[in-house]
């Protein structure tokens, strides 16, 4: 473990360089919103805020609280009122104004990505008037559930995210950071986490907080809560499911990677898989697989969106390609990067006919339209059936008029390469 930490861990030349940009952003922050006497202060929150952030991850999240009573009435105009003092404070930054819940905002500061999110000043869950009001309190929690346990939550995130189970983003729809906190604060260790997890049960109830009764959380929390396989109860807000993105694929994969691991240990599993076209052409050789790799641009918008729209094209692909027999696929994005796909198959072609079945033969009127359509027909089983010749069969063939799909072209900027290996 000590040398994937220390692969993981932020070094303290990082941590300081990170530290001095936050205290300098803030800095500035504060004083524009002094001298506007907003009745609001920024502060530092997510990860950074928790020291459970990974090495090489300079996102950094800052609240700018407003007092509520001054706003509780005027929620929705808390982007308006911070959207000018931002402006004024970075002058020379690129501000970019994001929709969400509550509008926030994305800046590059001294070579780190800054999120400032608006939200109002509450001290517990109930008094939210939005989601993002309680993510103060989630770092309260964290900061004193996990003294100790900042490495256990760092082997945590990084196994995740080697294992591509790592964000809650509906285009990922695995554990989120804040998640995978609550569980290692509830098991007490990354090895335990390990060994509980691959004996999940599907409604498996976490409740680090101890909210409810075991069972008691399946009765009354609100049915929309409890469509993920694991409901992991909010510690600060009893009637939220922190874990409601999660879905079965990913469940299952934590399940399965959780007891491969705990079979055989290796640093492997913490390591991504490289995903280049050089690297991925290399394992399909070794494989002795065929393999279709895709590297396409996105189109604009905001992230989950364009992050949903990629994921779209690359299930569209993979059941499309489902003859080929696919024996292993994957995607892969970055905001800002091209995104990659890429599928491992056993064919690289297919009959060059293929046989449609046609209505039932007691259906004489359907039967003579199939017929004056297709010329190789015949009837088995009580059906008309026929044999016909497909437009592509060859891999390379129908992977290029799958990319000319409508579906296709409506969720991509652009395909800007394809290799058949």
């Amino acid at each position: 473990m000590k040398e994937i930490l220390a692969q993981i861990k932020p070094s303290q030349k990082e941590q300081q360089h990170c530290a001095r940009s936050t205290v300098t952003f803030l800095s500035k922050l504060t004083k524009a919103l002094l001298a506007r006497k907003l009745g609001a202060k920024a502060i530092l929150g997510g990860s950074g805020a928790k020291g459970t952030w990974l090495a090489g991850s300079h996102d950094i999240d800052i609240f700018v609280i407003f007092d509520f009573k001054r706003y509780a009435q005027k929620s929705d105009q808390l982007s308006d009122v911070l959207e000018p003092v931002l402006k004024k404070s970075f002058p020379s930054q690129k501000i970019t104004r994001l929709h969400g819940s509550r509008d926030y905002f994305q800046l590059v500061f001294q070579k780190l990505n800054f999120e400032v999110v608006p939200i109002l000043n509450i001290t517990k869950a109930e008094d939210a008037v939005n989601i993002t009001d309680v993510s103060p309190l989630h770092s309260v929690w964290v900061n004193q559930h996990t003294k100790g346990l900042k490495e256990e939550v760092l082997l945590a995130k990084q196994f995740c995210k080697a294992q591509g189970l790592y964000g809650a983003e509906s285009y990922i729809n695995g554990f989120s950071g804040y998640v995978l906190e609550i569980l290692i604060a509830h098991y007490g260790s990354f090895l335990k986490l390990l060994q509980a997890s691959w004996k999940w049960s599907v409604k498996e109830v976490i409740d680090a907080g101890k909210h409810y009764a075991q069972k008691d959380a399946l009765f009354e929390l609100n049915q929309s809560k409890l469509q993920s396989p694991l409901i992991v109860i909010d510690p600060v807000d009893k009637s939220r499911n922190a874990a409601a993105a999660l879905s079965m694929d990913k469940f299952l994969l934590m399940k399965k990677k959780a007891k491969e691991y705990l079979a055989k240990p290796g640093l492997e599993f913490f390591v991504p898989k490289e995903m280049t076209p050089a690297a991925l052409k290399k394992e399909a050789e070794q494989k002795r697989l065929n393999g279709i790799i895709i590297i396409a641009a996105p189109l604009s918008g905001k992230k989950d969106v364009v992050g949903v729209k990629l994921m779209k094209v690359f299930e569209f692909l993979q059941e499309k390609l489902t003859l080929f027999s696919v024996k292993e696929s994957g995607w892969e994005w970055e905001q800002k990067k091209e995104a990659l796909l890429y599928f491992f198959l056993e064919k690289r072609e297919l009959p060059q006919y293929e046989i449609q079945a046609g209505p039932p033969t007691a259906m004489k009127e359907f039967v003579k339209d199939f017929t004056r359509k297709h010329k190789d027909t015949y009837i088995e089983k009580g059906r008309i059936m026929a044999k016909v010749k497909r437009e592509q069969y060859q891999l390379a063939g129908v992977v290029k008029a799958l990319l000319k799909e409508k579906y296709v072209k409506e969720r991509v900027a652009k395909v800007s390469k394809v290799m058949v290996v």
